[in-house]
């Protein structure tokens, strides 16, 4: 994750996370170990995948302990194997304790969304076609979701609603119709928003084009109706595919030549990635 990213956006949620683990003591800690231990765990690996958020993982100790160091033998984005020693963490017993499951946590949530994208996104290689998510993400969950997605491979589509001007069914019934809304969002929005609209029918294709859509969303269409609305637009506006897209669904959109396929499942369905902190040693009592 960039640095300032992590920092600004990711640091507070991280402290949060925590807090809410621990909201006087972690009494179970605090029990069976003294404040001054020290010791290192390690990392490991219990199914294949992809791992990312290695930095959100250290973090997490280091807001704990500023002493913990972390010793890595994989990068962000690589391929690890069940089994695989992944690396080691070295700080307070006590902080490597409380902070471990929020730390896995992060860790195998944004694991799952990389592994996940990686095998979505490898169904497009070599086209113009780019797998990009939604904003189905989980509440204070999106800098993790949306960055978990960029290292599998995947893009990123908007990342909130300042970003940019998306019309769906319920804002154009707002509006009055398709151009209504274009060109409502033409005087509104600052000019260098790009406008994207939501349609399900050829006629509502057609006037997204002749209303001057930038991007046109092709949402819940059958595949020849898909190839029509294709014609129509002609390259004079950029096409996203959108509607319950799952890994089974993708396979069937490559052949289209759209400009992007967008996948909630990507980040609202994605399993964890199972990963461990385990054979703590301690150095000192």
């Amino acid at each position: 994750m960039d640095p300032v990213s992590l920092r600004l956006q990711a640091e507070p949620l991280i402290l949060q996370a925590l807090r809410e683990d621990v909201t006087s003591e972690d009494v179970t800690t605090a029990s069976v170990i003294g404040p001054e231990a020290v010791g290192r765990v390690q990392l490991i690996a219990k199914q294949d995948g992809v791992i990312c958020g290695l930095d959100v993982f250290a973090r997490t100790f280091e807001l704990l302990d500023a002493t913990t160091t972390t010793e890595l033998s994989v990068s962000e984005g690589d391929d690890v194997r069940e089994g695989q020693v992944l690396g080691s963490v070295h700080a307070h017993v006590r902080a490597l304790l409380s902070g471990e499951r929020v730390a896995l946590n992060y860790l195998q949530r944004m694991s799952g969304i990389a592994t996940m994208t990686r095998s979505m996104a490898a169904l497009f290689a070599g086209t113009r076609t780019r797998l990009v998510d939604t904003r189905k993400t989980c509440p204070n969950m999106r800098v993790f979701e949306k960055e978990a997605v960029r290292v599998g491979g995947g893009g990123n589509h908007r990342y909130n609603l300042s970003d940019g001007v998306l019309l769906k069914d319920n804002h154009i019934d707002a509006a009055g119709g398709v151009r209504e809304a274009i060109e409502a969002a033409r005087r509104h929005a600052p000019f260098v928003r790009k406008v994207e609209v939501e349609v399900e029918t050829l006629d509502m294709v057609r006037e997204a084009v002749d209303a001057g859509a930038d991007i046109i969303m092709l949402d819940n269409m059958d595949h020849e109706l898909m190839r029509e609305a294709m014609d129509i637009i002609a390259g004079r506006a950029e096409v996203e595919v959108s509607g319950n897209v799952d890994a089974e669904k993708a396979a069937t959109l490559v052949d289209l030549g759209v400009d992007y396929v967008s996948s909630g499942a990507l980040t609202h369905s994605a399993p964890i990635l199972d990963l461990s902190l385990k054979h703590l040693t301690v150095e000192g009592r």
